[in-house]
Order: structure tokens, then sequence, then C-alpha cells
């Protein structure tokens, strides 16, 4: 039976890499380092998968975006303080490793930044196994479709035959306005009504869950 998709692209943060509870907690630690309004869980939550100046414009809408350098410097130190507590989530590696053996085109679209994206390809040992990546700072941040545009043209694949696979409504709303189906991973930074509302083809709880459909129905 042949494939519905050729291309899976991957978000990051709260897909593949259980980041997303050290994300919330540097945030709010740098915005209270500058005595910055210090956001809730939830607005922290809502910004992940955007890119930096994305994320600060969100949460920090009164202050002037000069300042948001100061924020971005405050948030990596706290984020890089909590690295050896940040992992993959269990099975990731073995999941990347079986949709490759399968076939598939792989890659990632993600709202870090190129830096910091190499930085963890190479610390988890994936590097290898992805065929391209895109970052929020190599062009416009998510929602906007640019990234998931670049990856079709790099990889020569049309959207029809792509397949995004995030936990945000960002990551839904980029696939959705690059004509992209799209898996919703409820298991991340945003909750699962939220993500339904742009019509995923699959919704999962888990990455057991998500290999399964994966390899069931992709």
């Amino acid at each position: 039976m042949p494939r519905r998709f050729e291309l899976l692209v991957f978000d990051w943060d709260g897909t593949l890499m259980d980041s997303a509870g050290a994300i919330v907690s540097a945030l709010q630690s740098a915005c209270a380092d500058l005595a910055l309004p210090v956001p809730s869980d939830e607005e922290a939550r809502y910004i992940i998968g955007l890119g930096l100046n994305d994320a600060m414009s969100h949460i920090l809408p009164d202050v002037d975006p000069d300042n948001y350098p100061r924020v971005v410097e405050r948030y990596r130190f706290h984020y890089l303080q909590r690295d050896a507590d940040t992992a993959l989530f269990p099975g990731a590696v073995e999941l990347v490793a079986a949709l490759r053996e399968a076939g598939f085109l792989l890659a990632v679209a993600t709202g870090k930044g190129r830096r910091g994206l190499e930085r963890v390809l190479e610390s988890t040992g994936l590097k290898e196994l992805f065929h391209a990546s895109r970052c929020a700072d190599e062009g416009h941040s998510k929602p906007d479709p640019g990234m998931l545009g670049a990856l079709l043209e790099e990889l020569a694949v049309t959207n029809n035959r792509a397949l995004m696979i995030g936990d945000t409504t960002h990551d839904m709303e980029m696939a959705r306005a690059a004509g992209v189906a799209r898996v919703a991973a409820a298991y991340g930074a945003h909750p699962r009504n939220a993500l339904l509302c742009y019509e995923p083809v699959a919704c999962v709880d888990n990455l057991m869950e998500l290999r399964q459909w994966l390899m069931q129905h992709a």
C-alpha cells in the first residue's frame, strides 16, 4: 500500500523534547531578573514554538522592543542552567530512527534559533537522522508558513505529501496555512481542545501513540 506522506516535519520543543517546563521557568526567571511582569504558566506556555522576538512582543507588549535582547539573554542563561534536566521524551530516538529506516524524509521546523537546534541535535544524537531543518531566526516565525514552504522546496516535496507534527496551535496554524496535513501532540505545551480547532488528521496523547499512528497511517 503506497504511503500517504513522503515528508514528516517535527516541531522540537514539546513534541520531541520534554522542554516545555524548562522554557516556562526560564522565561519567568528572566522577567523576574529584570523586574518585568512575570507571565503566568499559561501565558508562558502559549508562546512556546514562537521565535524569541515574537514571544517577547506577546508576553511583554508594554516593554520597549529595544529591551528584548536583555530579556532574551537572561532567558538563555536560565534555560541553559536547566539543560542537564531537559531530555527527549522517552522513545523519541527510537521513533525518529524507525521512521528514517522506513524511508520517510524527516525534517524539523522549530521556534529555536539555529545555534540552539544544532546544540540539541548533536547532544541527542539525532542530527544525522534528519534530512533538513528550519529555525525561527532564518525567516518568519511560526505561524507563518515560511519554514514549511522552505522545507518543501529544499526536499522537492509537494504540500499534499507532507505532514506536520507539533504540540502547539502555532504548529497547527502554520501547517494549515501551508496546505499541509497535521498531527497534534496533545502531550506538549498547548491543550487538546485548542489543537483540535485546527482539524488535525490525528491527535495523540503520547509518543507511543504517535509512533503507532505514523506507522499505520502515514
